[in-house]
């Protein structure tokens, strides 16, 4: 599996929810691996893709809402978009 796949794969999830919706990174690898448990061998890819994603200020990850690390254990977080993604702090940019 490439990044740019996985990539896609979660700006793909994201552009489906509303805005300001997140998804969880096994939702990303269960589209990408839907063939029994394999999806959970790509765990470590999607959180690292995720966190090249933030690095880059295109992703944010939340642990409980807060930011965190994608690669750091503490239990499930959420892949979301960057509140400067398209939407002002009231509402939608113009």
């Amino acid at each position: 599996m490439t990044d740019a796949a996985v990539e896609r794969c979660i700006f793909g999830l994201l552009a489906d929810r509303r805005p300001g919706a997140t998804v969880c990174p096994s939702e990303v690898a269960r589209m990408l691996e839907p063939e029994g448990a394999r999806w959970r061998g790509l765990m470590p890819q999607v959180r690292g893709v995720a966190q090249q994603l933030v690095q880059a200020g295109r992703l944010r990850v939340t642990r409980g809402g807060v930011p965190v690390d994608a690669t750091a254990l503490g239990g499930p977080i959420r892949l979301g978009l960057p509140p400067a993604h398209g939407m002002a702090a009231d509402g939608p940019r113009r």
